[in-house]
């Protein structure tokens, strides 16, 4: 029976990509200078990167139970079951929302197959394991069987990030107005990840932006899954040389062939600010 992924945008892809990959992705919105945003092209994530590092406030909004009905009953209307892959119930009620209308829609729509995974991902974490599951179906898996390989498979889907500003992470109750402002003055770069619930944790401290950079290599060495990473996928809040470095840096000491670089997503982005890097890849845990 014909099947189609259904996403939401806290997954960072480029614009081209949903299409590449044949994906409909339920949008999250930022409200940034009185003005609600739900699609965001390179130009636009520039500009907002831009407006942050000037002290301009941004808001984000989840996607609520209607923004995925809209999404997922045009196609149950067109014959084609669902599987809905959403972003990580330990930041957001995005994936609790999937959750309520794909219950509503199972009721309407009797005939159809309705799964909700929570990825415990996002941004382009998010975005690998969905690329992930797009080859896997592309593979000929079964709407069951691909439900089940991306279960068992998100816990190994790594997050590892740094941050060049504590005062995102202060402002986002991450860490304390003392701990930023020691942190910032002593040119402290926490190191960070996403560990099986889906929630960001402190790991560890590094001192100045390169050594908190070859940190994350250090922890792709660690963990990667040997021959499973031949395309990792890199993040960054409007700061490309470092996630240039950093591709250099994973491509000569962890054997990878393909990166994907692209901007940490509005939503992401507005809670990390500038300066987010994070590299993704398959690990043999998180």
């Amino acid at each position: 029976m014909s099947y189609r992924i259904v996403t939401d945008t806290s997954c960072d892809f480029p614009q081209e990509m949903y299409a590449q990959l044949g994906l409909t992705a339920v949008p999250l919105s930022v409200n940034y200078k009185n003005e609600t945003h739900t699609h965001y092209t390179e130009s636009w994530l520039k500009e907002l990167y831009a407006g942050l590092r000037a002290g301009e406030p941004a808001t984000t909004s989840a996607a609520n139970p209607q923004d995925w009905e809209s999404i997922i009953r045009p196609i149950l209307e067109a014959g084609e079951d669902v599987l809905v892959l959403a972003f990580s119930s330990g930041l957001s009620t995005t994936y609790q929302s999937a959750v309520i209308a794909a219950g509503e829609l199972a009721e309407a729509f009797p005939q159809r197959k309705i799964y909700v995974v929570d990825t415990r991902s996002a941004s382009l974490g998010q975005g690998l394991l969905v690329y992930y599951a797009c080859k896997q179906k592309e593979k000929g898996l079964s709407l069951e069987e691909l439900r089940d390989w991306c279960e068992e498979n998100k816990f190994h889907l790594c997050h590892w990030f740094t941050v060049d500003d504590l005062m995102y992470l202060k402002r986002g109750g991450r860490i304390s107005a003392a701990t930023a402002l020691l942190g910032t003055m002593m040119q402290i770069k926490p190191v960070l990840h996403m560990d099986d619930e889906g929630h960001l944790i402190s790991v560890s401290k590094a001192r100045g932006r390169k050594a908190s950079i070859d940190a994350l290599v250090k922890k792709m060495q660690e963990l990667a899954l040997p021959g499973e990473n031949d395309t990792v996928f890199i993040c960054h809040g409007d700061c490309m040389e470092d996630a240039r470095y950093l591709e250099a840096q994973v491509k000569e000491k962890c054997g990878v062939k393909d990166v994907l670089i692209y901007y940490t997503g509005a939503v992401i982005g507005s809670h990390s600010g500038p300066g987010t890097l994070a590299l993704f890849f398959l690990g043999q845990h998180r």
